[in-house]
């Protein structure tokens, strides 16, 4: 008898407490797949970011796509020019920083494509845990590493 499985991946549920959940100055980073899930094609989180805080300082991916889709509040993006602020339902292809300038805290969900980028946040969590200080110098040693140029 002949096994006909499918070929390819298989199909993947994800619970809504299913995730890794990864704090990094004030960024409640909750991911729901990574590289890990997806052979590196992808990467999707939830994040929470707490009202007027920074979730990014001004930066270029060289190397991934960020898209955004506001689920509540208001987040503020800078685009080069200036910046862009969306509320929800809004959905933003997103090459540079974020922030919330709002008092109310932002919840949205985030796609990075290719995957990889959830190891920036890893890295940068581990290094606070370790008692390391978030500094420029710092946070730019490890967006370096991850392709990303601050500016």
């Amino acid at each position: 008898m002949i096994d006909k499985q499918m070929p390819g991946p298989r199909p993947l549920l994800r619970r809504p407490e299913d995730g890794e959940l990864i704090d990094v100055a004030g960024v409640a980073h909750f991911f729901r797949l990574t590289g890990e899930h997806t052979g590196g094609r992808f990467a999707f989180e939830e994040f929470t970011l707490a009202g007027g805080a920074m979730g990014a300082r001004p930066h270029v991916h060289e190397e991934h796509d960020e898209y955004f889709y506001v689920l509540r509040g208001d987040l503020t993006l800078h685009h080069g020019d200036g910046e862009v602020t969306v509320g929800p339902g809004h959905l933003l292809a997103a090459p540079r920083g974020f922030r919330n300038a709002g008092t109310e805290p932002v919840q949205a969900l985030c796609l990075y494509t290719p995957a990889g980028y959830e190891d920036y946040f890893r890295e940068v969590h581990a290094a606070v845990a370790g008692g390391a200080d978030v500094t420029d110098e710092l946070l730019a040693e490890f967006r370096a590493r991850h392709h990303t140029t601050s500016f």
